[in-house]
């Protein structure tokens, strides 16, 4: 399976590198289209902007999803003094963003560079530096062009409404941890296309007709509300598995979600899962989510008549500066594998 998590890892260091903030993820979705033709699919775009992918087989629909959309920003006021205030896209965190290079795209093909700043943050000038709450009141994106008035930024075609997309600083080390911004949910979405070209080398036949789905609104709670096939009973979400204090789940894991704050996953698709990852002999988890909604939630409360499910590799500091490890896409993967199977 090395090479399939080689594959899942090099596929989804270029997916980082792609900005796709919730609301600009054409050029991302472009990119997995093309990925996917070049496995021989025929994937399509809806009419919302996801990617939806059939992988074939016969009876009952089960639809795999993963989100291509990330947390990103929106100009929402141009300052006086030519700094820009932002609007967050999603679950964006004022505190992960603080001295962050970005870029700007606007409405008329131009890119600009910037990086966030807190509101007068030189500790040598501003006393309340250390005492202050960080919020998208005060701060700021700086461009790194010669601007000193709002006048000055008009004519560069910088505008409200422009997209500001975050610097991933994507870093694969040589112990197998992938460290970017937008592990959520990117690092699923490579270990799907992993999973398409997984079934294709190896001409698996399937049991039942499997779709993907690569929603690209879930950071702002709509992305598989809608493009669920007809014959769809089970809905499987992938996406990252919550690390943190009271969870067991680590980056090496799978992680399996019993409950999140939006409430229990289909009982009888939790236990399958369950039973299988014990029968591989796989690194898994077994967990309850506290802060965390999903796709197949979405789905389920849009009343779409389904089961669902949540599975991912294991992420450490969602939302922030995100790590997970090799093996949680290993892991990951054969689960997936194994159910797909059935």
């Amino acid at each position: 399976m090395k090479e399939y998590v080689d594959y899942i890892l090099n596929k989804t260091y270029e997916l980082l590198n792609i900005d796709s903030p919730t609301g600009y993820t054409l050029r991302a979705v472009n990119y997995l289209k093309d990925e996917f033709i070049k496995m021989g699919y025929e994937p399509v775009i809806t009419t919302k902007g996801g990617l939806f992918v059939d992988l074939g087989g016969n009876g009952n629909g089960l639809l795999i999803e993963a989100h291509l959309d990330t947390l990103g920003a929106i100009v929402s006021e141009i300052l006086p003094n030519g700094h820009l205030k932002v609007s967050s896209l999603g679950g964006l965190n004022a505190n992960n963003i603080e001295c962050e290079n970005c870029r700007i795209y606007t409405h008329f093909d131009n890119i600009y560079e910037g990086v966030a700043q807190l509101g007068n943050p030189s500790i040598h000038v501003n006393k309340d530096y250390n005492d202050t709450l960080r919020k998208f009141d005060n701060i700021e994106i700086i461009l790194d062009e010669v601007v000193k008035s709002k006048e000055d930024v008009l004519k560069l075609n910088i505008n409200n409404g422009d997209i500001v997309c975050f610097d991933p600083r994507v870093k694969i080390t040589d112990s197998g941890y992938i460290k970017s911004r937008f592990l959520d949910d990117k690092y699923s979405c490579g270990i799907l296309l992993g999973l398409a070209k997984y079934l294709n080398d190896h001409n698996i036949t399937l049991n039942r007709h499997i779709s993907l789905h690569f929603t690209v609104y879930e950071e702002v709670g709509h992305g598989a509300s809608a493009s669920v096939p007809a014959d769809t009973n089970e809905i499987l979400s992938v996406d990252m598995g919550c690390v943190g204090n009271g969870l067991v789940c680590d980056e090496q894991m799978v992680s399996i979600c019993a409950k999140d704050s939006a409430g229990p996953y289909n009982y009888q698709m939790v236990d399958k899962l369950i039973h299988l990852a014990k029968e591989n002999d796989l690194n898994y988890a077994i967990d309850v989510y506290p802060y965390y909604s999903s796709d197949a939630q979405m789905a389920v409360r849009s009343g779409h008549d389904v089961k669902h499910a949540l599975i991912g590799p294991g992420v450490y500091a969602s939302h922030g500066y995100e790590r997970s490890h090799r093996d949680g896409a290993l892991n990951t993967l054969k689960l997936l594998i194994a159910y797909v199977k059935e």
